[in-house]
Formats: structure tokens, sequence, C-alpha cells
């Protein structure tokens, strides 16, 4: 029997109270059944991060025909692993993290809650997608990013994605995107990664810093598109294994 309407979860790792979050929720009530599950506060930088040191717990704050919204005192992963063990009786057609206030491109995607939450939706085999808005400041319009939001979500909906496959967009912030390009995740490091607040009599320091791309990497890398107004798209792989080396690594052993 086909369902009245497809089951969207959305969480996040800024907190359920998060512009983006609140933004990505109401947008996506055109396209089905919405329940929100997200952290009670702010959580980002938490990547895989899992709770078992002590108990999570979760609230129901709305509770309305086709719109559900949930508060978790877990991390994005644990969000998802305590909805779709233990709150959600059907599995979801689609999973959205984000909009994550902040851009998640290049090695981002190894840190971020956003990133991890819909990597642990792509683990329960649910179409999962990481969407980020790269604006740092307060007051950011995640309009240009629901609108994207939408027009991948539809296509993810009807085609599915590969097994083990999860997509993660990142948003310039203008006013007007040229529109979607799959790239591939840039090759470059974090510099300068913290700042001494000298404010303290004893040496402390906030995490900061710039991330550089190397100087031979592909045009179609994700920080590039992004410079040139595209929303940038890359298919990640819940699977890390580099087959090719390890062929070669057999032969050393």
């Amino acid at each position: 029997m086909k369902k009245e309407k497809p089951l969207i979860i959305i969480t996040n790792d800024d907190g359920v109270e998060a512009d983006g979050i609140v933004a990505i929720a109401k947008a996506f009530r055109s396209l089905g059944s919405v329940v929100v599950f997200a952290p009670d506060v702010p959580r980002s930088g938490m990547s895989c991060a899992i709770t078992f040191t002590h108990p999570i717990s979760y609230r129901l704050l709305i509770d309305k025909v086709y719109f559900k919204v949930y508060s978790c005192t877990g991390t994005p992963v644990d969000c998802v692993k305590l909805a779709l063990n233990e709150v959600i009786t059907e599995k979801p057609d689609l999973l959205i993290s984000g909009i994550n206030h902040g851009g998640n491109q290049g090695l981002s995607v190894h840190y971020s809650g956003t990133i991890g939450a819909a990597f642990e939706g792509c683990v329960f085999g649910i179409p999962s997608i990481a969407m980020s808005l790269s604006h740092y400041q307060p007051g950011a319009d995640f309009s240009e990013a629901c609108r994207l939001g939408i027009i991948l979500a539809e296509l993810v909906l009807q085609r599915g994605l590969p097994d083990g496959v999860y997509l993660n967009m990142n948003v310039p912030n203008i006013p007007k995107v040229k529109g979607i390009a799959v790239g591939r995740q840039s090759d470059g490091r974090w510099v300068r990664e913290f700042l001494q607040d000298e404010t303290d009599e004893k040496k402390s320091y906030w995490l900061a810093g710039d991330y550089v791309i190397k100087g031979q990497d592909s045009p179609d890398n994700d920080v590039t598109l992004l410079l040139e107004g595209y929303a940038s798209l890359v298919p990640c792989k819940i699977d890390v294994t580099d087959y090719s080396f390890m062929e070669e690594l057999k032969k050393y052993l």
C-alpha cells in the first residue's frame, strides 16, 4: 500500500531552535510528513559521536498532523539513533540534516555533527542529505538553501540513492545561486587553527583557522564551486576503504 505522504526526518547539530532547521522544516512540510528530532542545544563539531557515559532523553515539543518536533539531550547521531529505534514507528523515506549555519565543505566532513547525522541515516539505509549554508554571522537568510533543498529532496525521493551513499550540499551565501553543481571534496588543510585568549591569565585557546586548498586541486572541488556561485553537491560513502591500495598493501604483507 502506497504511503499517503513520504515521511521525512529532519535533524541538525545547531539545536532544535536554530533558524536553519526551523526554515527547512517549514519548507519541507509541502513535501510530506515531517518529524524534527534534534539536539536541545547546539552540539556542533560532534562528528559521529554517541553518548554512552550517561542516559539521554527526549521531549515532544510540537504535535500536529503530519508535523512533529522533538528535542533530544544527545548528540546529532544520538538523535538519529533514538528516533529510529524508539520513537518513529515506520522507516522514513528521507533524512535531512541541517540547514547548518556555516559551511561543511572540504575536511569539515570529518568533524561536523551535521555530516555525522546524515552518515548515520545512511547507516540505517535511509536516503540522507546534509545541508549547510556558508554563512557565519547572525541573521542568515536560508531561503535559497530551502529552495535548492526542495529540488534535491524531490529528486532523491523519486530516484533514491545507492546503498552506502549520502549527499553533502553546501550553499553559498548569495541572493541567487546559479544552481546545484556536482563535485568532489576539496583537497586542503586547516592552518593557523587556534587563537590565544589574551584576556585569560593562563594560556587558553579558541579553535579558529583558515582552510587552504592545495594549488593543484581539481576545478570541480566543493570550495571552488561555492566561490563560483554554485551550491556544491558531493556524494559521500560510509565505506572508507581504499580498495586500490588494499591490493598493494597485501603485497607488503
